[in-house]
Formats: C-alpha cells, sequence, structure tokens
C-alpha cells in the first residue's frame, strides 16, 4: 500500500471515530451555541479553499489560466441564482472559450 493510500485510511477511521464518539460524549444533549455557529461555517470555507486551491494552484506557485475566470463566471451565475446545471454550462463554456481564444 502506498504512502498516499495509507494516509487516507488512516484519515477515514479517524473521521468514523470522531462521528461515532462524538454522540456518545455528548449524550444526547445539544451542542453548545458557539460550537455550533464554528460547525456550520466549516463547510463553506473549506469549499472555498478547496476551489482556490484547485483554481490557482500550481506547482508550489500562483498560476492564473483558463480556469480563474471560468470561476468567476461560475461565481456571478451562482450571485444571479442559477440553476446549478446552468452554473457548471456557463463555467465550462467560458474555460473553454479563454482556452480556445488564447490558442
Amino acid at each position: 500500500m502506498s504512502q498516499t493510500w495509507a494516509v487516507v485510511s488512516l484519515v477515514g477511521v479517524i473521521t468514523i471515530a470522531i462521528k461515532g464518539f462524538g454522540p456518545m460524549l455528548l449524550g444526547g444533549k445539544p451542542l453548545p451555541p458557539r460550537i455550533t455557529a464554528v460547525v456550520t461555517l466549516l463547510a463553506p470555507a473549506l469549499l472555498a479553499a478547496l476551489v482556490a486551491v484547485n483554481t490557482l494552484g500550481g506547482d508550489r506557485e500562483l498560476v492564473i489560466d483558463a480556469r480563474l475566470p471560468g470561476v468567476l463566471a461560475a461565481g456571478v451565475a451562482i450571485w444571479l441564482r442559477a440553476p446549478v446545471l446552468i452554473v457548471v454550462i456557463g463555467a465550462a463554456l467560458v474555460t473553454a472559450g479563454v482556452r480556445a481564444a488564447a490558442g
């Protein structure tokens, strides 16, 4: 087994353990409001970080290419409350257009 798969497996086991022990430790009590507020913000923050890294990330450097206009187009479409399918198609078309124009 490669080191990557070992890390993925370990993270999976730890995640399952955390999800299993959480309810046991709380004993059916609700989370405190401060913790609930933090947990609520974790998913959007992680998603934003993932999008930023995949859009601008290169080999240990920032890369600005056709992906950036595509993500910006998706952001505008989301801001205009477009359906998800339209967001994805619009972002793909903008990215493809920029790549075609760049040659």
